[in-house]
């Protein structure tokens, strides 16, 4: 498996004459790494981070059918898991060429992954897999689910580790660039919340366009990036760098 940990690896800054809602972010090595793995005419599968919501998983599909295809990543298929087709998980994995685990809510994705059993079947995949955002959040084995949603940080209720995918021990908090300064509850999303968390724990904030490539059991962290580790935030890497992790 070859797996690409990724904030957003997306971009809004269009060519000119490019009519599309987005291509793919070239910054950092990304669709380089991206096209050294892709094998013509893939077949990708999309799996919803929102199961019930079937237009924006239509959308999202076609999004990126075109982003891929601007690059020229070829596809063959492009098909999106949810509940119309959850049933058929285990079949479209094995037809599958690169995966895509969307973005979204990473609870609720998450309920979603244990309902498909994907935990388990993801295993033995041995094409691309591109975590977004939530999806990237979830491949951990065990998950830090950063409060999101107003009354989250503060419901007892709400469980913010559980066991995740598997797929890496790296804890990711994307969009840190626009998320640094959230206030949540009533507190500051980071500083209130986060670094307490942090204690006994260590997180990873990317930046839109920054990725982390995990490939033969070696974890590479590619742009700028900062480690959170018992409750202080440091900067570990600067765009066009990479470390390993």
């Amino acid at each position: 498996m070859i797996l690409f940990l990724t904030s957003s690896p997306c971009t809004n800054d269009m060519p000119e004459g490019v009519e599309l809602p987005c291509i793919l972010n070239e910054d950092n090595g990304f669709v380089e790494q991206l096209k050294k793995h892709w094998k013509p005419d893939s077949r990708c599968l999309i799996i919803s981070a929102d199961p019930t919501n079937y237009g924006m998983n239509d959308e999202m599909a076609d999004t990126f059918f075109g982003a891929f295809s601007y690059h020229g990543l070829t596809l063959s298929d492009m098909v999106i898991c949810d509940d119309r087709n959850a049933g058929e998980i285990a079949a479209f994995l094995k037809e599958s060429d690169v995966i895509i685990l969307a973005g979204g809510h990473v609870p609720t994705q998450m309920e979603f992954f244990d309902r498909l059993g994907l935990r388990e079947l993801i295993q033995e995949f041995t094409g691309i897999v591109i975590g977004i955002s939530a999806g990237t959040m979830n491949c951990a084995t065990w998950v830090y689910a950063q409060p999101e949603e107003e009354g989250e940080s503060v419901d007892p209720d709400y469980v913010r580790f559980f066991q995740g995918l598997g797929l890496t021990k790296i804890n990711v908090l994307p969009h840190y660039q626009n998320v640094k300064y959230n206030i949540l509850d009533g507190k500051r999303l980071f500083e209130d919340i986060t670094y307490g968390d942090s204690f006994g724990n260590e997180f990873y904030a990317l930046v839109d366009g920054s990725y982390i490539l995990v490939e033969e059991g070696k974890s590479v962290l590619h742009g700028t990036a900062y480690r959170i580790k018992d409750g202080e935030l440091k900067r570990i890497c600067i765009y066009g760098n990479q470390i390993d992790l």
